[in-house]
Parts: C-alpha cells; sequence; structure tokens
C-alpha cells in the first residue's frame, strides 16, 4: 500500500487491534473480519506491479458465452436502449447493490438471532474477498471494453468505464459513476459478477430467514441480472458464474441449526417478550391456567357442610352461647334446579373482634326473643 504511506498506513493495523481488544467492539469487527479483509484486498489491488500481474483475456468470455448460449446475449440486450430502462436498470445497479446488503444486515440484527448476522457477515465477506481474488488473477474485460475497443489487446495502463451509466449521469448532470469507474482499483473484474453475486446472495439470505419476501427478493435478482448486462458492465457468463458462486458460499457456510424451523427462531429479545408475558415477570398465577381446572378445586365444602346453612343475622357473637332461638334454617336450593351445594360458610365480623371478650355486661348478647341489657351503674 503506497497511499497513504507510512506511517499512516499502520493507523489500520493498530485500530484493528484495539477494536479486537476492547469486548464491546470485538463482538462488531470479529466477525465482520471477512468483510474488512475484502476491502483491503480490493483497495490495496491497484498498487500490485504491473510485471507481476497475468495477461488480460479480451476474447475469451465473448467466445464462451456464444459457445455455451449460442449468442451473446449481452451485446443483444444493449442494441436498444431508452431512458426509463436506464433508470429502471440504474435503481438495482447503483444504488440498491450499494444499499440493500446494510439492509439485511439490519433485519437480520432486529428479527433472527445474533448467529444469523454472523453468518451473513462471514459469507458476504468471504465471497466478496473469493471474487476479487480471482478477478485479481483472472482478469478479463467487461462488454463496455469490447464496444470501445473491439476485441484488441488491453493493458493495465487503461482507465475503466462507467458503460451504460454514463447515460445517467448525463440524466443527472453529475460525473459520478464516470469519476468511480474510471479510478477503480479492479478495471478488469467482469469474472465473476459481484454485482449478481450479491443480489444472489442476499435473495437466498432474505427468502431463507424471511420466507414471505422469496417472491420480491428473487424478481430483484433476476432485474439486477438483466440490469449487469444492459449497462454493459457484464456477460451472461459473469452472471451465472457469480450467482453459482454465491450459491456455494451459502450453503457452505449454513450450518445445521440455521436449517428449516431453525432458521425463523426471532432474535433473543424479541422471543423473549413474546413467550414471557407480565405473570411470569412477576412470578404470578395466569389466570387463563385456571379456565381448565377441575370444578372440584372450587369446592371449599368439608364433611360438617352438610348442614343447613345459618343466617348470620341471629349468630351470637359469644363462641358456643348461641341458643336455638337465634339459628333459623336458611334454604340452599335458590330456586336453581333444586339442587344443593354447600360451602363454608363466612365467619361473621362481630365474632372476629375479640368475640371471647365480650360478655351481656358489655352489651353484647345474642339476638334471640330477649335482649339483655346491662345493669345499670351507680352514678
Amino acid at each position: 500500500m503506497r497511499d497513504p504511506g507510512f506511517p499512516l498506513k499502520l493507523a489500520i493495523p493498530v485500530i484493528w487491534s484495539l477494536a479486537l481488544l476492547i469486548p464491546f467492539t470485538s463482538q462488531f469487527f470479529l466477525p465482520a473480519s471477512p468483510i474488512f479483509l475484502w476491502l483491503i484486498t480490493y483497495y490495496t489491488s491497484r498498487f500490485i506491479p504491473t510485471p507481476w500481474r497475468p495477461d488480460i483475456y479480451v476474447s475469451l468470455l465473448p467466445t464462451l458465452e456464444t459457445v455455451l448460449y449460442g449468442a451473446n446475449i449481452s451485446d443483444i440486450l444493449t442494441r436498444f436502449t431508452h431512458p426509463i430502462l436506464d433508470v429502471i436498470a440504474w435503481l438495482p445497479y447503483g444504488v440498491g447493490h450499494f444499499t440493500i446488503p446494510f439492509f439485511v444486515a439490519a433485519f437480520l440484527w432486529l428479527f433472527r438471532t445474533k448467529e444469523s448476522l454472523q453468518l451473513w457477515a462471514r459469507v458476504f465477506g468471504y465471497l466478496s474477498f473469493c471474487g476479487v481474488v480471482i478477478q485479481i488473477f483472472f482478469p478479463c474485460s467487461a462488454p463496455w471494453y469490447e464496444l470501445m475497443y473491439g476485441l484488441t489487446p488491453a493493458n493495465y495502463s487503461m482507465k475503466g468505464s462507467p458503460g451504460g451509466l454514463a447515460r445517467i449521469d448525463t440524466l443527472l448532470h453529475s460525473n459520478a459513476y464516470t469519476v468511480a469507474f474510471s479510478n477503480a482499483p479492479v478495471v478488469f473484474g467482469a469474472f465473476p459478477s459481484l454485482h449478481a453475486g450479491w443480489a444472489t446472495l442476499e435473495a437466498l439470505f432474505l427468502s431463507h430467514f424471511f420466507p414471505q419476501t422469496t417472491r420480491y427478493v428473487w424478481a430483484y435478482a433476476g432485474v439486477l441480472y438483466w440490469a449487469t448486462m444492459y449497462l454493459t458492465h457484464h456477460y451472461l457468463i459473469d452472471v451465472v458464474g457469480g450467482a453459482c458462486l454465491a450459491i456455494a458460499f451459502f450453503y457452505f457456510f449454513l450450518p445445521d441449526d440455521l436449517r428449516g424451523e431453525g432458521a425463523l427462531t426471532p432474535a433473543s429479545g424479541l422471543s423473549t417478550r413474546i413467550q414471557r408475558n407480565k405473570y411470569e415477570v412477576y412470578d404470578l398465577e395466569n389466570p387463563s391456567s385456571r379456565s381448565g381446572m377441575d370444578a372440584s378445586a372450587f369446592d371449599l365444602s368439608d364433611a360438617s357442610s352438610d348442614e343447613e346453612e345459618v343466617d348470620i343475622t341471629y349468630r351470637s357473637p359469644n363462641p358456643g352461647a348461641a341458643p336455638a332461638a337465634s339459628v333459623v334454617p336458611v334454604p340452599r336450593d335458590n330456586g336453581r334446579n333444586g339442587s344443593k351445594k354447600s360451602h363454608r360458610h363466612t365467619a361473621s365480623i362481630v365474632s372476629l373482634i375479640r368475640g371471647e371478650e365480650r360478655s351481656a355486661e358489655d352489651g353484647w348478647s345474642p339476638v334471640a326473643s330477649a335482649f339483655t341489657l346491662p345493669a345499670e351503674t351507680k352514678r
């Protein structure tokens, strides 16, 4: 790496080491190691000396495409252009390609387990790193080169081209894509198509972990496949190669516990909120759990409750002193099908207020045919 030079470039390993040593940051930077490996490899590839680089293949890809598919499919798709088609191709290729990976990571982080997010970081990073390594050791020209220079030999001093994205620059009155592709570190990286690889990987992850999105994400992937050829950045064989590479990496890294129903496991915090209700959190009995209890659980009667109920209006506050006259039978039918159901009678509130200490002298007496008054005290 010659830019930035020494000693500024030492900040990269220093910051990286600190990020791994701090527990809070290591939980993010460690799973993302393959992504940073791809980024630094992609950036530093521009500094590889030309004598070390392999020859550039110009006619190999169009020849293979004609042999395998019977025609140059990418050339056919670029013969008719229109501003509306340009915008449709630009949205997934020039916008979605750079933003959707972050949305996939965010959805996995919010709604699925931590292992699924770590899997995304590993597969995405290693797929991109492997794609860049193949492009460095197997450089091939893109369709835009064939349209500009034909099949003449290429060299590493040539600048990249935005291809069909130049029409987007004209439409937006800017030169963002022209500058970006002209200064790309890997100019001859047509095979495999990482645009197709990323779109395939995104479709695989979303359809696997969010099955309800299957038809939409694969429709997006199909539009991007077409956009890579319509914008003269890739041949069809590049698209197939990138898609096959993504499928291979996805199923190679996918663990068994994230297959089938394991892929639909919600995030830990979300799972806790769903499975634990307020009764479990506060260690209370759930009222719904009593709905299936047997009716005998509510039967408070005992062997002594077979007697007739006693109206507590006539109960004496003095224990054991209730006269026969104070006992009044109360019907237990209540007019409901003539059935008799007994229950334990609630104690009189009067008998609970230190009833054993009360007497007739204090003015307490059983309610009977006569009421006993206390003796008058001398004034």
